[in-house]
């Protein structure tokens, strides 16, 4: 079932004060912590209310800034060329192994 704009802004807020009080703060100190004034932080966890940007200012308040990127994750890849062509733009290239002539010294451990 598809949720309403209104339902995930309740949900959202109701998020975001249960993240709070699980830290031990009280609404005026994440709103000093954070930078998000005090009556928006009370929008913010009412009825799921405030900008963009004092939503990121309590995703990194409340110390969740990494799960952000999740919100819009990149689209399945369409085809298995796609998928080849993604993973060969993300993987950095492998330095060659150095060829040792000779004997290999090895360091002995030491144990402490």
């Amino acid at each position: 079932m598809l949720k309403t704009a209104e339902e995930l802004l309740q949900e959202l807020g109701r998020t975001v004060r249960d993240r709070r009080i699980a830290q031990s703060l009280s609404q005026l100190e994440i709103s000093e912590r954070s930078g998000v004034p005090l009556r928006t932080w009370k929008r913010l966890e009412g009825q799921g209310e405030g900008s963009l940007r004092h939503l990121i200012q309590a995703a990194i308040a409340l110390r969740c800034e990494d799960n952000l990127a999740l919100l819009f994750p990149a689209p399945a890849a369409a085809s298995m060329d796609d998928l080849l062509a993604r993973q060969a733009a993300t993987t950095t290239p492998k330095r060659p192994m150095r060829v040792l002539r000779g004997r290999a010294r090895v360091k002995p451990r030491v144990k402490l």
